[in-house]
């Protein structure tokens, strides 16, 4: 069949004809039931009748002269039986026309109709993986096919912005990963290719291989935990956000120690969340790491866990240099490490995909990340998760700061 004849155009055409020509033929056929139940009709039949002459008192038919006759009945019925034939016939006439205007009349509107949805197809065929700027811009009514055209640019558009945001990551991380590897690089040429190295100098190029190794390791580590939460197999199970604090603060205390820190807690059990364990003990150590980074020595680290308007929560407050307003936006940021190049107060902030992987994993899991800074004194990160309990909870997190007092020691 020609490949016209497959064309949803055809098909609505086709099925506007036929329902419009068997409306026709009904109402055709109840009018002929109608006229013919209500007149007498029949075939004429003829009687001949013969001339005759009156010769000498007497009637004498006439050799060869005759005629056909009816009565008045008769013919009456003849003309109502001639006039059905009439009507059938015009009616099939008028049927046959009908059914060919109407596939024309519904070729046409079918066309009209599927107008836009050509637009959208010529649109679709112009975008390419790797320009999404095209949009449909579909005018017109606001009906079905207005409101799928709309859908499909809202869709161009979170795929233009997911891929942006993917090729930004690659440059970012390619990037990242190009320091640590030149450094690398360079300190295996200057001691592989010289044969007056002493120890000291290979111990010192073995140090900074080691570091920029590490810096490398840490930024996979990142990367591999941004794409295993985002994974489409991911599965959730019944997760004590307690828990999950207990080992980030049992982790990171010998660092705290170690560095002259003090790391406290304020615990509350109980907190019962939906999610992935990994990837909030990955989000917890992320913030746990930082407050440990930034905080002076002698400082302190505070963690503590609870509960408000069915929202579980989890804090962890330092006392380093804070985050200034204007910053606060963007410390979430993939790759931002801060204005003062990623460094605060002498020491490195990271790969600065920490904090990224902090809100993506509470996104994720249905709630937030908010933080609470004032410059000079220290900042609170406060993950916000919906408790797993079936009771009311606010729409929305609230956005208050849970430790403006001190948390106790256990």
């Amino acid at each position: 069949m020609p490949a016209w004849t497959q064309t949803v155009r055809f098909r609505l055409a086709a099925t506007y004809s036929l329902v419009l020509f068997t409306l026709a033929a009904l109402v055709m056929v109840a009018v002929y039931l109608v006229v013919s139940q209500s007149v007498d009709a029949a075939p004429l039949n003829p009687v001949t009748v013969q001339k005759v002459k009156e010769v000498d008192g007497a009637l004498v038919l006439r050799a060869g002269e005759q005629f056909q006759a009816a009565d008045l009945a008769s013919v009456q019925q003849a003309v109502n039986f001639q006039t059905l034939q009439v009507l059938r016939a015009a009616s099939a006439v008028v049927l046959g026309g009908l059914l060919v205007a109407s596939f024309g009349v519904g070729w046409w509107l079918a066309g009209r109709v599927l107008r836009p949805i050509q637009q959208v197809t010529a649109t679709a065929r112009e975008i390419g993986a790797t320009d999404l700027s095209r949009r449909i811009a579909l005018t017109g009514p606001r009906d079905e096919l207005r409101d799928l055209a709309d859908t499909v640019d809202d869709m161009l558009a979170r795929l233009d912005r997911a891929f942006a945001a993917q090729r930004q990551m690659i440059d970012d991380a390619s990037h990242e990963l190009r320091n640590p590897l030149a450094i690398i690089q360079i300190n295996l040429d200057a001691v592989l290719s010289r044969d007056d190295v002493d120890a000291a100098e290979r111990r010192r190029a073995s140090a900074v291989t080691g570091r920029a190794a590490q810096r490398m390791g840490s930024l996979i580590e990142d990367l591999l935990a941004a794409a295993r939460r985002a994974a489409p197999a991911f599965t959730d199970t019944d997760v004590d956000l307690t828990d999950v604090a207990v080992e980030a603060a049992d982790g990171h205390a010998l660092l705290a120690g170690s560095d002259g820190k003090r790391l406290v807690r304020d615990l509350e059990s109980g907190l019962d969340v939906i999610g992935d364990p990994e990837s909030l003990r990955r989000a917890v150590d992320n913030l746990l790491s930082n407050a440990v980074r930034v905080s002076p020595s002698g400082g302190e680290v505070a963690i503590a866990t609870g509960r408000r308007g069915g929202w579980a929560w989890l804090a962890i407050r330092d006392h380093g240099p804070g985050i200034a307003p204007e910053h606060q936006e963007r410390v979430f940021d993939r790759f931002w490490r801060g204005a003062d190049g990623g460094r605060e107060g002498g020491r490195d902030r990271g790969t600065g995909l920490g904090l990224a992987i902090v809100r993506q994993v509470a996104e994720s899991h249905g709630g937030t990340v908010a933080l609470h800074s004032v410059p000079g004194a220290g900042a609170t990160f406060v993950l916000w998760l919906p408790l797993r309990s079936s009771g009311p909870r606010e729409p929305r997190p609230p956005d208050v700061n849970p430790l403006r007092e001190p948390a106790r020691s256990p």
